[in-house]
């Protein structure tokens, strides 16, 4: 039998969370399985996981005097969690904003009046590239210390200046290259209507056809393909020709579906077959039906739904039941979720969303990891994967979603290297 090295080792890990399974996006009761292991152990060699089981590690895997050996007697270990909707690249702050919907005025109002959006577009363009790399590194190092090794992140504060958006996807590569949090990008040109464009939509519909899908593909700038479908902003009609074309130049379809109202998104999410379709809070039921049918993959954003004061949160549990896969994000952005915590986002998906702790850690690992098409590489801890792995100082994975709103990640491992520890000391 061959012998191999390992480079680290976890052992004594009191609750093992491995979301062992097939690699792909879990459904139902699926969601309730966690792959939980009781005194567990963990060897890494270099970038890769080579074994996960219970106890010792087998003969064949022996340590050295280099090997690096973590005891997590009374800890909870999970694969790397993912945040597979962000905004991450932006100028400015809208702080303005919390105390004019505490007034009464809705996000939506706001938008129509010249503010929300159009401000932090106006600031993402005055801004330099050191300056936005200096603000969302800054929140790619917080994101990282609540457990997170993976974030999708959205273009889409530019809009119609072409070249605003480019600064915010060369932003994503350059952090991507730099960083230890992998950086998934996705184009969102159409983020929103420009003011300019206002009375004549279609003409900005045709600019993204015609000029900005077609170069962000020569370029390879982006994974996905994102819109906002929603009253107001893009009609379904237009999303449609949007996310199609997208689609004929090789990036993957995904879409902002029935945030506020349902105006049709999840039913087009279906018959595009986008990746995701994410808020869905206003969806139809039978659009969900049509989701599910698809393997449309539900991405749930409850702390945007707690910033903008409604009471009406998406419907998780009846998308569970619909076998609709869920995922849970932070949506981290300036306007409607100022937030980097997904650990609080864990907890919302319990106490809003009456999701239980196997539901939402699956949420945000495999199903997050399928939702950005990275589930043979990340999303849980088994033999082959790449080691992103999270360190929890909590009893239990109970524990983690029922103490809310505080910072309870002990380590973070990103490829086989500790990039985050709560003590430097040890």
């Amino acid at each position: 039998m061959k012998k191999e090295e390992a480079t680290l080792v976890l052992k004594n890990i009191s609750n093992l969370i491995t979301l062992k399974g097939p690699n792909r996006a879990r459904i139902k009761r699926e969601m309730s399985e966690t792959g939980l292991i009781n005194n567990g152990i963990i060897a890494v060699k270099n970038d890769k996981i080579i074994y996960v089981g219970q106890g010792t590690l087998p003969k064949n895997i022996k340590t050295t005097a280099e090997t690096k050996i973590i005891d997590c007697k009374g800890k909870t270990v999970t694969p790397g969690l993912i945040d597979s909707h962000t905004h991450l690249i932006h100028a400015g702050s809208r702080e303005y904003e919390l105390f004019e919907k505490i007034k009464g005025i809705k996000y939506l109002e706001i938008l129509e009046s010249g503010g929300g959006i159009y401000d932090t577009v106006e600031a993402t363009k005055k801004a330099s590239f050191k300056e936005l790399y200096e603000k969302a590194e800054k929140s790619l190092n917080i994101m990282l210390s609540y457990g997170v090794t993976t974030i999708e992140a959205k273009s889409g504060y530019g809009l119609d200046d072409f070249e605003t958006e480019l600064k915010q996807l060369e932003v994503m590569k350059e952090l991507n290259k730099n960083h230890p949090v992998d950086i998934v990008p996705t184009f969102l040109g159409a983020h929103a209507v420009p003011k300019k464009y206002r009375n004549n939509s279609d003409d900005f519909v045709e600019k993204l056809l015609k000029e900005m899908i077609p170069f962000v593909s020569e370029k390879r700038l982006a994974k996905f393909c994102d819109v906002f479908c929603e009253k107001g902003v893009f009609t379904v009609e237009q999303s449609r020709k949007i996310l199609s074309e997208a689609k004929k130049f090789g990036l993957l379809p995904k879409i902002h579906a029935d945030e506020i109202e349902s105006t049709g998104g999840a039913e087009l999410a279906a018959e595009l077959g986008c990746i995701s379709g994410d808020h869905l809070v206003g969806a139809s039921y039978n659009g969900l039906k049509m989701m599910a049918e698809k393997g449309v993959i539900a991405n749930l954003l409850p702390t945007t739904t707690f910033f903008l004061q409604s009471e009406k949160y998406a419907k998780a549990r009846k998308m569970i039941d619909l076998g609709i896969p869920v995922t849970l994000s932070t949506d981290y952005n300036p306007g409607s979720s100022p937030t980097e915590n997904l650990q609080l986002v864990m907890s919302f998906g319990a106490i809003k969303l009456n999701m239980t702790p196997q539901e939402i850690i699956n949420s945000v690992t495999i199903n997050a990891a399928a939702s950005l098409k990275l589930e043979n590489q990340v999303g849980s801890i088994d033999e082959g994967k790449n080691a992103d792995i999270s360190i929890f100082d909590t009893p239990s994975l109970e524990y983690l979603i029922y103490h809310f709103g505080i910072n309870h990640t002990y380590m973070v491992i990103k490829n086989g290297k500790i990039v985050y520890n709560k003590n430097p000391i040890l």
